[in-house]
């Protein structure tokens, strides 16, 4: 027991000052990416091509981040230089059409407004629902709570059930067979109650929108309050869209 206790004495703190400080990630991480559309060509197609998922368009050029698994291929593709790939992991946005970038800042999550702020803003408790995943999203979301992220220093916890919490978290396309649970666990939360959509199978279909078996993500009836891309989103994405959520980050763009 005592070398156990020397052993972590000296690993010294573990969990980042965030959002106090900058994010240290790995240099191979991708975050947001940066698109040009001034420097691509018209008639060359081939970053469009190349893309699993459908997540750009062209004349102008559009990337969907609701589509984009984060893949390099777009981006070696690209003859131009026109899309590119930053260590930014700040990308949760309040609604769909925010996450279509065409150059220019990117407006991410703002603020819930404030009788809901005092509401949940000191204590935020949240049901996952694991919507026929691959279980990407939902390793980086347990993830948030190991001493590294800390997701409970900020109030906010994940719950065995949805009659204890104030939201949901979905992931996964949200299959056929899954469908029905997840409007149910909806319905057993309380209101008012919160829709947070991870990754990108739970904001479009991601890599398996065109199976029958699948959906296209969280299905309209449901209201989502917070978008969160990825394929899967890094904790600190995650992390940093709950707390622009709840008004804890305040700055709302991206250059």
């Amino acid at each position: 027991m005592f070398e156990l206790l020397v052993a972590r004495c000296r690993q010294g703190r573990r969990t980042l000052a965030f959002p106090s400080a900058a994010a240290r990630l790995p240099d191979r991480f991708r975050g947001r990416p940066i698109v040009d559309p001034a420097a691509c060509h018209g008639g060359c197609s081939a970053c469009a091509e190349v893309c699993p998922t459908g997540a750009l368009t062209l004349a102008p050029l559009r990337l969907d981040l609701t589509k984009c698994l984060f893949c390099p291929v777009c981006e070696a593709a690209c003859p131009h230089g026109a899309i590119r790939f930053t260590p930014d992991h700040r990308l949760a946005a309040r609604r769909r059409e925010e996450l279509v970038l065409g150059g220019g800042p990117m407006r991410l999550a703002s603020a819930l407004e404030q009788r809901t702020r005092r509401l949940f803003g000191r204590s935020l408790k949240l049901r996952q629902v694991s919507a026929g995943g691959c279980n990407g999203c939902e390793a980086e979301l347990v993830a948030c709570g190991n001493v590294v992220f800390d997701l409970g220093r900020f109030g906010v916890q994940f719950v065995a059930s949805p009659r204890h919490a104030d939201g949901i978290v979905v992931t996964g396309p949200v299959t056929v067979n899954m469908l029905a649970a997840l409007r149910e666990t909806y319905a057993a939360t309380p209101s008012p109650r919160l829709v947070i959509a991870v990754g990108a199978c739970a904001l479009s279909g991601g890599p398996v929108a065109s199976a029958p078996w699948a959906g296209r993500g969280v299905p309209d009836d449901l209201p989502v309050d917070l978008w969160v891309p990825g394929c899967p989103p890094h904790p600190l994405t995650f992390l940093d869209g709950v707390l622009r959520l709840l008004g804890a980050i305040s700055d709302d763009t991206a250059q």
